[in-house]
């Protein structure tokens, strides 16, 4: 009861970006608002929930989907890539529910109110990267919903780590304070510091495992983060079936700008790229630092592959 009286007091009405009423019926029920509802009466002992609906028939409704990571894997862009697709709602913003005890302590109706305005059709999606590498986010997301689809877009293990440096660099140029080099991290009493946060979240196999004790396998769609970024329509195309949405996305919504030296999308007619905090260069690193970053990660890599199933093309060095 007290968890979800702070949840009440904390809730606020915030203006939404409502979608345009479609051709279709909007009041029927989908299965999914049904779970929906008995999940959100759970939050309150009298059953009162609030359902944030829409004159024109659209809702907030807690998401079917998740992008649950990896940190600088490229969620972002697979987010706004599946968004092309008329039947996806996407949450604007990192929500961190799961793995945030402030706003997990809030309750579903929090979370909910945290969610696009969506219609029956629509699949409801939020992206937190964090959540792959947070321990309790995976039962927490089953005790939600046991039939969740998941996304999860992984690079390179070693490259991961150079952009993971790398945001944190700029972050910090940006508010004018100095920060170490990547030497200093990656580098501990002449050894790799494998204690490194950054290199913790490449560990794959690590976080996978713990999520696997929860979802089976194919509840958890693999995006190759290296592909979607040379060549991103057929990694939507895998997307777009893994969720059981019609084929709506095709290669004419991406075009390659010569300039930032990566794709951008094309909507109706609209051209747009990411924020070009993204793509950013990452700093020069010793030949050898990084050969010995990647050695590091050949084992982890091989049980990876293991886990689920499939190779990836990343870099690995084996010392002869």
């Amino acid at each position: 009861m007290a968890a979800f009286l702070l949840g009440a007091v904390l809730l606020i009405v915030q203006p939404q970006i409502v979608p345009s009423r479609p051709a279709i019926n909007s009041n029927a029920e989908t299965s999914s608002q049904s779970v929906q509802r008995e999940l959100l009466k759970k939050t309150s002992q009298k059953n009162d929930f609030k359902e944030n609906i829409h004159s024109n028939g659209s809702c907030q409704q807690l998401p079917q989907t998740i992008i649950i990571g990896v940190r600088k894997g490229g969620t972002r862009a697979l987010l706004e890539m599946l968004s092309l697709h008329p039947d996806i709602a996407a949450a604007e913003s990192e929500v961190h529910f799961f793995d945030w005890e402030d706003h997990y302590r809030n309750g579903l109706q929090w979370y909910i109110n945290q969610m696009p305005f969506s219609y029956p059709h629509q699949i409801t999606v939020e992206k937190t990267p964090a959540y792959f590498t947070s321990p309790k986010v995976p039962e927490r997301v089953y005790n939600m919903n046991q039939s969740m689809r998941l996304l999860l877009i992984l690079r390179d293990p070693s490259e991961r780590v150079l952009s993971d440096y790398t945001q944190v660099f700029y972050n910090h140029m940006q508010k004018h304070k100095p920060y170490p080099s990547i030497e200093q991290f990656l580098i501990k009493n002449g050894e790799l510091n494998v204690d490194y946060k950054a290199i913790n979240r490449s560990l794959y196999y690590i976080h996978m495992q713990n999520w696997l004790k929860y979802f089976p396998l194919d509840h958890i769609h693999i995006v190759d983060g290296d592909k979607l970024i040379k060549d991103p329509f057929p990694e939507i195309e895998k997307v777009e079936r893994f969720l059981k949405l019609s084929p709506q996305i095709n290669a004419s919504n991406f075009y390659f700008n010569k300039t930032k030296g990566f794709y951008c999308l094309r909507d109706g007619g609209r051209e747009r790229c990411l924020h070009e905090s993204k793509g950013r260069a990452h700093p020069h690193v010793d030949s050898r630092l990084l050969e010995k970053l990647q050695e590091y990660f050949h084992e982890p890599n091989k049980k990876f592959f293991e886990l689920v199933g499939r190779t990836f093309d990343w870099h690995t060095f084996v010392a002869s």
